[in-house]
């Protein structure tokens, strides 16, 4: 009697091992194949959708309303939104995702004015180091951005394609 009992016992804990290191193997097959980490290169297609689209000229064009994933996964088509007032009015466009370049350094605005000075006294500016420098002749102010890297956004700052405001507006509307 007491073999019976045995036997059973030892059938038990034999099959309940047998399905513990099946449970493992599976899991560990299931962790190689998923991502754990963020790698360079990769985006996050939620924080492309506002984007803004510049052309060549570095004027803004429109911005990222949608993108169109194929059923393999593939990035198909990028949907601009062209022209309108907060989203009224706007026009949309597919354009193809390889068409767009990807910048992840900030758009650098550059803005330049000629003043003259008053009567024949010279202009004054404040220097960053708190200290009051005289010119004379056109003043030129430069700005630019300081931002932090794309790989810490995971997504690029801008996009960049090759058309004005105007020819994407003549092109055939997206439809959803």
């Amino acid at each position: 009697m007491i073999s019976k009992y045995l036997a059973i016992a030892f059938l038990a804990t034999a099959s309940m091992t047998g399905a513990a290191a099946a449970q493992t193997a599976t899991n560990q097959a299931a962790s190689a194949t998923s991502a754990t980490t963020h790698k360079e290169g990769e985006w996050r297609a939620s924080k492309l959708a506002g984007i803004d689209v510049y052309n060549e000229a570095n004027e803004k064009i429109g911005d990222i309303h949608d993108v169109i994933v194929d059923r393999s996964g593939r990035v198909a088509n990028v949907i601009l939104g062209v022209g309108g007032v907060l989203g009224l009015g706007e026009h949309y466009v597919a354009v193809a995702f390889d068409k767009l370049k990807w910048v992840d350094q900030p758009v650098t605005s550059t803005t330049a004015s000629t003043t003259s000075p008053q009567g024949n006294a010279p202009a004054t500016t404040s220097a960053p180091d708190s200290t009051t420098r005289t010119t004379t002749g056109a003043a030129t102010t430069t700005t630019t951005t300081i931002t932090t890297s794309a790989s810490a956004r995971w997504y690029p700052d801008h996009a960049v394609y090759n058309a004005t405001k105007d020819e994407l507006k003549a092109m055939p509307e997206f439809k959803y």
